[in-house]
């Protein structure tokens, strides 16, 4: 029995030194990647980014993570490849169109009260999402008035939304979540079909301004009516998820709206007092102090 208890405690002791040094190696690798390229990810969820830095590991073909280091910190374009897998876009056009119902409900009859509309996406991956809401604008008579501010840390998915070119497979899940989202007209008028892709109608671009921001390590740059931020705060911890907050509390105007996602909350933030909620199951709140 004894022999068992020993061997039992060995086992836990190199358990234990493994995760310890795999969480040093991991820190160590995040340390660098902000001190060289000023992109910070130590405030991360763990668990999630541990799985997509050993995902990256092994699509490097390095042997460790303290590997990946070596090659991140050497090689420019293998830090470019980190940042686009530590930064996995997942979107869609109109996602969970039940919110994009409710917006035009209870959010658009607000902002036809305003002379100007300004709207910030932030974490809008390749810009599903910001052209989705340039449609609703569009059809609701509110697109003339109204400026986007689209912006990602992560310049491989903003070239993409730049270019609003996207597979032609994904249209008839586009199409869907649009009708199902209150869309008024056939969605294939909002694009042209090319090969295999689609190319969004040119006017959905023209409100819609693109940039590079870190949520992790950026400021507010302008004041906002609107502020979409779904599914990206669900990566980081409890740290950087305040002070994200924080940032958008102060870049919303008196009354401005605030869209999370649907695994997000503005509750147990200590910003939870600013705000009512207009519609608790579809996270949408606004701004009352």
């Amino acid at each position: 029995m004894k022999a068992m208890e020993r061997e039992y405690e060995k086992e836990f002791a190199m358990t234990t030194g493994k995760n310890e040094l795999e969480i040093i190696e991991i820190e160590l690798l995040l340390e660098g990647v902000y001190r060289l390229y000023g992109y910070d990810f130590r405030n991360y969820a763990l668990p999630s980014l541990k799985r997509r830095i050993w995902h990256h590991v092994h699509s490097e073909n390095v042997p460790s993570i303290s590997a990946l280091q070596e090659k991140v910190l050497h090689d420019r374009a293998c830090f470019e490849r980190l940042i686009y897998s530590l930064s996995i876009p997942v979107t869609e056009m109109f996602r969970d169109p039940g919110l994009f119902l409710t917006f035009r409900q209870k959010v658009i009859p607000l902002l036809r009260t305003y002379p100007y509309i300004r709207i910030w996406h932030a974490g809008c991956s390749t810009g599903e999402e910001v052209y989705s809401m340039a449609i609703l604008l569009h059809e609701e008579g509110l697109y003339d008035k109204a400026r986007i501010y689209a912006t990602d840390m992560n310049n491989r998915s903003l070239q993409q939304a730049k270019e609003g070119v996207y597979e032609i497979s994904k249209m008839k899940q586009y199409t869907k979540n649009y009708l199902e989202a209150g869309g008024t007209r056939a969605f294939s008028e909002y694009y042209s079909a090319k090969y295999n892709s689609v190319i969004l109608q040119p006017y959905l671009r023209k409100n819609i301004i693109f940039a590079e921001h870190n949520l992790a390590t950026d400021t507010s740059f302008n004041e906002f009516n609107v502020i979409f931020c779904r599914n990206v705060m669900i990566y980081f911890n409890d740290e950087l998820r305040d002070n994200v907050h924080g940032l958008f509390n102060e870049s919303l105007s008196r009354f401005g709206v605030l869209v999370l996602g649907s695994k997000e909350s503005i509750h147990f933030t200590k910003y939870s007092d600013s705000y009512e909620a207009l519609d608790r199951v579809e996270k949408i709140y606004r701004k009352v102090n």
